[in-house]
């Protein structure tokens, strides 16, 4: 079974950095891509990072320049360094892991989230 745990959430002033970790249960980082999304309330989860497997990156619009995604495959853990947040940064934040098969299923899990609030 497979189990991702997100860390790192809480309280945060406007301009301020946190780091978030997700850790992996299961040996998944070794093939399987992973990623951050979020959902603020009253809105849909959003893509906010995703980084496979070899460690090609992507981000969301609204966090380039500011988040960094990282991934430790030997350590089984991901991490998303969030700098100058904004109180629009406000979610939480769920740890995804992804693979697809040849046929095209798609393998899947995420985290319970960890809630990330920005505010003075």
């Amino acid at each position: 079974q497979v189990q991702l745990v997100e860390s790192g959430g809480g309280l945060v002033q406007p301009g301020g950095s946190l780091r978030l970790s997700c850790a992996g249960s299961a040996n998944i980082f070794r093939v399987y891509a992973m990623g951050w999304h979020r959902q603020a309330p009253g809105k849909q989860r959003e893509l906010v990072a995703t980084i496979t497997s070899g460690g090609s990156t992507n981000y969301g619009e609204s966090v380039k320049g500011r988040f960094t995604i990282s991934r430790d495959n030997p350590k089984n853990m991901m991490y998303l360094q969030m700098n100058d947040l904004k109180p629009e940064d406000t979610a939480i934040y769920y740890c995804n892991a992804n693979f697809e098969f040849p046929s095209g299923s798609v393998s899947e899990f995420w985290g319970q989230g960890t809630q990330v609030t920005v505010s003075s």
